[in-house]
């Protein structure tokens, strides 16, 4: 039996939809990671569960195409959104994602992240946290646009968006990391403060796909 007009189009909206449901869950990863703090990268936490939500909403079709395989029938609609309040609603809640949830809530939660810095600062705490989410979420379309980038559109797409931004955190952020890891430490050398295990966490920042390498040469 066909399947029905008004279906397809339902379907063609929650599908044309997952950019969006993409952008919100970077935003809620920013939020995340502030929160979080020194755990944001514990498996299952708030950080990553938004991030891991984020690459498979962007990855939904070619992850769709795994029910092929297991035998269920299921075909994806072409062509566009063909009811017309359809797809009116579907620009308009992509619109209202895009111009007002990115292009001013996201910039005024940066702005509160940088004031939350400032009061950190104030109280004896460190602010490093705040300034890092405010850095990530002004830097949410170039996310979006990374992960996009690393699409395949396979079956396996989402695993290697995951690959790829594993290798981008490795190559790209952590030295990063590591440069200001080593910034703190001689600041904290002049200031007459504990260092050492700073200069430690820039060691093994720059490490970590050699000591990645070392583990799965252990297991094999």
């Amino acid at each position: 039996m066909q399947t029905p007009q008004l279906l397809n189009d339902v379907i063609s909206v929650l599908l044309l939809l997952a950019p969006s449901a993409a952008f919100v869950s970077l935003m809620l990863a920013g939020i995340a990671l502030r929160h979080d703090g020194s755990t944001a990268f514990v498996i299952a936490g708030s950080f990553t569960k938004w991030m891991f939500w984020a690459v498979v909403f962007l990855t939904l079709q070619p992850l769709l195409t795994w029910f092929s395989s297991f035998g269920i029938g299921l075909p994806l609609p072409n062509g566009g959104i063909r009811t017309s309040w359809l797809s009116s609603v579907q620009s308009d809640i992509a619109s209202f994602v895009t111009k007002f949830v990115v292009g001013r809530i996201v910039p005024t939660l940066a702005a509160f992240f940088v004031l939350r810095a400032i009061l950190d600062t104030a109280s004896g705490e460190h602010p490093l946290p705040s300034i890092i989410a405010a850095m990530f979420l002004l830097g949410i379309q170039s996310t979006l646009t990374l992960i996009q980038g690393y699409a395949t559109q396979t079956q396996f797409a989402t695993v290697d968006v995951l690959d790829s931004l594993w290798n981008h955190l490795v190559g790209t952020i952590m030295p990063i990391a590591a440069v200001l890891a080593l910034i703190g430490a001689i600041l904290n050398f002049a200031t007459r403060k504990p260092f050492l295990r700073l200069v430690a966490v820039a060691l093994a920042l720059l490490c970590v796909s050699g000591i990645w390498q070392l583990v799965l040469a252990m297991m094999s």
